[in-house]
């Protein structure tokens, strides 16, 4: 009669793969503590605008000019509250070096981009934003709005352009933006 063989000391048997991670759970890569992917941002961007208790309070409006507080920053990033009285607007912008997800908390914007339609932007509403990209948000309802922007890396630049309408023309077989 033939014996078992004797239990190998590192748990594995002589029928487990070479590299499989689940026999070396320590060899596993861990999760990242902070967002790093326009995926990442987007969720932290939603967990934020789900928890009321933490931006509600903190909303004013000016009637001069867009009131906004920054929530929170970790490495690479801002998060940004901001508010929109009727009539209030941007002005048409772009972020610089930084990327950006925009989502609407409550009322409702209007985002008006190069060679785009006007864009209706609902309260749960995301817009991912391109660095570079010029665009201009305005609120052109009769009720306030609040929207939560995640910037990264962090803003550091925010370029204004002339109030035109923005539009894309053809020149020269490139595009050149107007505005």
């Amino acid at each position: 009669m033939a014996t078992a063989p004797a239990a190998f000391p590192d748990g594995l048997s002589d029928v487990s793969i070479a590299g499989d991670p689940l026999a070396w759970p320590h060899l596993a890569p861990q999760p990242l503590a902070h967002p790093t992917t326009v995926g990442d941002f987007a969720a932290l961007a939603r967990r934020v605008a789900a928890d009321r208790e933490r931006w509600e309070p903190l909303v004013r409006y000016d009637a001069l000019t867009r009131w906004y507080a920054r929530l929170e920053t970790g490495p690479g990033y801002e998060v940004w509250l901001l508010s929109w009285l009727p009539g209030q607007g941007s002005g048409a912008h772009d972020h610089g070096r930084s990327s950006a997800v925009m989502t609407v908390l409550s009322g409702e914007l209007t985002e008006l981009g190069a060679g785009r339609d006007p864009r209706a932007l609902t309260p749960g509403t995301q817009r991912v934003i391109a660095p570079g990209y010029v665009h201009e948000v305005v609120n052109d309802t009769l009720e306030p709005a609040v929207s939560l922007h995640v910037y990264f890396p962090g803003l550091t630049q925010m370029t204004p352009y002339p109030k035109q309408p923005l539009r894309q023309e053809t020149t020269e077989g490139r595009g050149a933006l107007l505005g």
